[in-house]
């Protein structure tokens, strides 16, 4: 990494900066609905970079809708559009073109990151386009968890340098850009930036943090990138809801457990039981069907470039601790089960005794009397 400092002629950029917004909407969307409610269309299977059929599929593709444009403080104009995903999240994209040097990017990238607050700007609007299509939702949530994530697309860059070339030479300013801080990185964060990175052609790379990316391709070969991140993103998002759920859960058994500790007691723990694992199935059937989204069948750059974005963004940590409190919550309900099967053979043993006494009082009664 050169210490000098590249000219300011050497080092114009033109492309464009984007913000995601996600927002969990409810437990499932009925698309067929919402294309006909909100003028929206399918969105169509994502390209690859290179010419090959087409082996990135969702299962079930999201429905894209217009949004009015986001205008800031500042003037800047923002072009978006919505997306629909089956599983509950809402997707919003917001853009805005962008031409100047590397400070001015960096500048942009710390504002954004830390002084505007896009989610509390876009919630109302993504509000008022859905209340008009509740049967559209199924089981809406009251609070939406949200999400938001940055992505720099630089188009082009003077001198049309190699993917190599960039990082070696900018490799400091695309790190500032990734993680939006306005203080100067030290050596090593740089290096821990820049290993986050992949490429397919000499002529692009993809550098990704968990709360920004930087890419550096044209316009038709980082939409691929662009809607990996996205779909990482909303992943991140419903494992953070289902971690939610799920600590709810595990408090509400605890504290009946801590309840329930009498003979007779434990008698409710069946109806408590079957409660918890209707629960268990529900939300491993959402964690499976969110986490099936969308297929990998032989292109091995974008599943590479889906791992590393979502180790990034955080979805393999939440999917684990969703998984170990799955696997909490079954331990639990074969405990409760168990406990009031005990119960249950007590009582029938008591049962069995209580009867057999009467009898015995009987046939004795019989005999002295």
């Amino acid at each position: 990494m050169p210490d000098s400092t590249p000219s300011s002629a050497a080092s114009q950029l033109s492309g464009s900066v984007l913000v995601l917004i996600q927002f969990d909407v409810c437990e499932e969307m009925r698309l067929d609905q919402l294309q006909q409610a909100v003028r929206a269309r399918t969105l169509q299977q994502p390209s690859m970079k290179h010419s090959a059929p087409t082996y990135v599929r969702y299962q079930r593709p999201p429905v894209v809708g217009p949004l009015d444009p986001l205008v800031l403080e500042t003037g800047e104009r923002l072009d978006g559009e919505v997306k629909y995903f089956d599983y509950g999240v809402a997707s919003v994209v917001y853009q805005l073109p962008f031409t100047g040097n590397w400070e001015s990017l960096e500048h942009l990238a710390s504002r954004w990151v830390w002084d505007v607050d896009f989610a509390s700007r876009v919630e109302p609007l993504i509000r008022r386009k859905l209340e008009h299509v509740s049967s559209a939702l199924v089981k809406p949530y009251e609070r939406w968890l949200s999400e938001d994530y940055f992505i720099f697309h630089v188009r082009e860059a003077a001198g049309a340098p190699t993917a190599a070339d960039l990082t070696r030479d900018f490799g400091r300013q695309i790190a500032q850009v990734v993680r939006g801080d306005r203080l100067q990185l030290s050596d090593a964060e740089v290096r821990e930036v820049l290993q986050a990175q992949v490429s397919y052609y000499a002529g692009d790379v993809a550098v990704i943090g968990w709360n920004a990316a930087f890419l550096y391709d044209s316009t038709a070969g980082a939409e691929t990138s662009i809607q990996l991140l996205e779909y990482a993103n909303s992943q991140l998002l419903e494992f953070r809801h289902y971690d939610e759920l799920l600590t709810g859960i595990l408090t509400s058994v605890y504290g009946l457990l801590a309840q329930k500790t009498g003979f007779f007691a434990r008698w409710g723990l069946a109806r408590s039981a079957t409660s918890l694992h209707t629960v268990l199935l529900d939300v491993a059937e959402l964690t499976e069907r969110a986490d099936n989204a969308i297929k990998f069948l032989s292109d091995m750059f974008a599943a590479r470039m889906y791992r590393l974005a979502a180790g990034k963004v955080g979805v393999h940590d939440y999917k684990d601790l969703v998984a170990q409190k799955l696997k909490t919550a079954e331990d639990l309900y074969h405990d409760m089960v168990e406990q009031f099967n005990q119960s249950r053979a007590f009582f029938l043993e008591v049962t069995v005794v209580l009867i057999l006494l009467i009898e015995l009082v009987y046939l004795f009664k019989g005999y002295l009397f």
